[in-house]
């Protein structure tokens, strides 16, 4: 059973104060799919007055860890979740506000019975990073986030 996504929107900012800092949004999250936007700021730009690479991966981990939290924060007592690994891909420079889209990817469906069955499981979240809206909505980068839910140690 997952989260309520409205939960996970109430919480995640406290939960993950470095998305505060950046002043992220949530713009829509279900269970499929979270976006999230980063605002133009200039305090987070780079020698080309876009926004910062670090501010972008933030963006797009941010966005793919509500996701993960959403579909696996009913486990939390059980297990953790963390990323493993990612990779991004700069596509295009992106100048103003930047979105991310994130959706889950092959093995979460199965994740909590392969967890379950005595297996860490990893799955992937993609992510798409695009600047602009409609006509003008030009995708400026691409990332995969692989996650992992690990066991919570007991006590002895």
């Amino acid at each position: 059973m997952a989260l309520d996504p409205a939960l996970v929107r109430d919480s995640y900012f406290s939960m993950v104060p470095m998305t505060t800092t950046l002043g992220l949004r949530f713009d829509h999250l279900d269970l499929e799919r979270c976006v999230m936007s980063l605002p133009d700021n200039p305090n987070y730009r780079n020698h080309v007055a876009g926004p910062h690479a670090g501010a972008m991966w933030t963006l797009a981990e941010s966005a793919s860890g509500a996701l993960v939290f959403a579909n696996f924060g009913d486990l939390m007592a059980e297990v953790t979740p963390f990323p493993v690994e990612s990779t991004i891909r700069f596509l295009k420079v992106a100048f103003g506000p930047v979105t991310a889209v994130a959706t889950l990817g092959e093995g979460a469906a199965t994740a909590a019975e392969t967890m379950r069955g005595g297996t860490r499981p990893e799955f992937d979240v993609e992510i798409e990073l695009s600047t602009g809206e409609g006509d003008e909505r030009l995708v400026t980068g691409a990332m995969t986030v692989t996650w992992t839910l690990k066991l919570n140690r007991r006590p002895e």
